[in-house]
């Protein structure tokens, strides 16, 4: 065994001048002369050892400070280095070439308290339970976690109601060649979407969608197409190929024209929403009265549309349809309001917001002959006044929200009416510069459970 001396036994070895050290012959280390460089004061006091045979140091004199106890075997020696390594190494076996993998090592194997938990984090029924408290965002995170999340969130039931957001450079990704090949959407067929929202597409892209989704044909209930340069012939393919297809909005969609709407419109159409269309005007109604007789929700923004679009409802609508929203349509007045509740008796809600020229005649045509009406918008009409609302405090008992943004006429007398409806859920009174907030703040005692919303300035 080698004998260790304390620091203050170390002698200072003879310094030759090429900076190299020179151990004597009679060092008791077994290694003969050996020499190293010389480096810093830690490095001289090291012993000395040969480039070809690793160091085995004992443990350091209990006397030393960082050092509390010694590893001692049967004999009251200290353990040799072949038994700290392993049982298979003889004690005077040189240690030269020793490889990890000569020792014998017990496999791996979790603690119990960590395998429980690792069986508790892939158990599917479990997750089935506890994935339903994550966002849709959170969700699509956690679908990479492992093989097993990915399994259990990609089920349908966890995406019901969600619409991805497609943009036209999304679509495609470029190959090496230079040509664009149509991205797979494996992912969301697995996931069972039934609503998407196209934006920026073209004919060649929507058709490209529905070669490429598996569930194009007869799973996709609701399509959303936006800013899109989609024609009457692509509308027309996209309205025959999709047979499932029963809500459709086009918005900001200036290349298609009134005759795409008379060749493609289908009677299976339920829902339709046209905004922002510059080639949208009376007869476009027209198609879709004659077109689409099981309409219960239609959604209207059109700068061009007049109190002529409002007389081609037809008796056919007027038993299906349940929620109309004109929006911004400045040409309609009076007028169109008379034919639009006649033959729309069974509005349950009706938007009006925008139509700058309809008046309180108008609003009480709405009042005296739409007396399902739940919500009724009645935002940007300047010209309506208190009168409008003591005519609809007066008929519309089943009216539960009614907005009046910027309805700059009304004042609180106007709130004073609506102060008895016992009906109302909520009223929103934002930029009505004439009503005051304390009168809105008694509004708002007065039925507990009547929400108010304003903003005057």
């Amino acid at each position: 065994m080698l004998n260790m001396s304390t620091p203050s036994e170390l002698k200072s070895p003879c310094v030759t001048r090429n900076g190299m050290v020179k151990l004597p012959p009679s060092q008791p280390n077994g290694l003969g002369s050996a020499s190293i460089t010389k480096g810093t004061p830690a490095a001289k006091n090291r012993l000395c050892q040969s480039s070809s045979v690793p160091s085995i140091l004992p443990p350091p004199p209990s006397s030393l400070p960082y050092h509390h106890h010694h590893h001692l075997d049967g004999s009251g020696m200290p353990h040799s280095a072949a038994s700290l390594l392993g049982s298979d190494m003889e004690p005077g076996k040189p240690l030269v070439g020793l490889k990890p993998s000569l020792r014998q090592l017990p496999p791996l194997t979790l603690p119990k308290p960590l395998l429980l938990e690792r069986q508790l984090v892939l158990d599917e029924k479990l997750l089935n339970r506890l994935l339903w408290y994550f966002t849709t965002g959170e969700k699509c995170v956690l679908a990479q976690v492992c093989k097993t999340w990915r399994k259990v969130l990609y089920q349908p039931k966890f995406w019901e109601g969600v619409t991805p957001i497609l943009h036209a450079k999304e679509l495609y990704t470029l190959l090496p060649n230079g040509e664009k090949e149509f991205v797979s959407l494996q992912a969301f067929a697995l996931r069972g979407f039934q609503s998407f929202c196209l934006v920026g597409v073209s004919d060649l892209d929507i058709c490209e969608f529905i070669d490429n989704y598996p569930l194009s044909k007869k799973g996709v209930r609701s399509v959303s197409l936006k800013r899109s340069t989609i024609t009457d012939a692509g509308l027309e393919v996209m309205l025959e190929q999709m047979q499932g297809l029963m809500h459709l909005e086009l918005s900001g969609c200036n290349d298609f024209t009134e005759a795409g709407l008379w060749s493609s419109l289908n009677a299976r159409l339920t829902s339709l929403s046209v905004s922002d269309c510059i080639n949208v005007a009376d007869d476009a109604i027209a198609a879709i009265s004659q077109l689409l007789p099981n309409l219960s929700e239609l959604s209207l923004q059109a700068y061009h549309v007049t109190d002529t679009a409002m007389a081609y409802f037809t008796a056919k609508q007027g038993y299906t349809t349940h929620t109309l929203r004109l929006h911004s349509c400045w040409e309609i007045t009076n007028h169109g309001v008379v034919n639009m509740v006649h033959s729309l008796p069974n509005l349950t809600a009706l938007s009006l917001s925008g139509c700058s020229k309809i008046t309180d005649d108008g609003v009480e045509l709405v009042a005296e002959n739409l007396r399902k009406l739940r919500s009724l918008d009645l935002s940007w009409c300047p010209r309506i006044t208190d009168m409008a609302l003591e005519y609809i405090a007066c008929d519309l008992h089943k009216l539960e929200e009614l907005v009046l943004d910027r309805c700059v006429r009304i004042t609180d007398t106007g709130l004073g009416y609506l102060s008895t409806m016992s009906s109302l859920r909520s009223l929103y009174l934002r930029w009505c510069c004439q009503v005051t907030h304390t009168h809105t703040h008694t509004h708002t005692h007065t039925h507990t459970h009547t929400h108010t919303h304003t903003h005057t300035r």
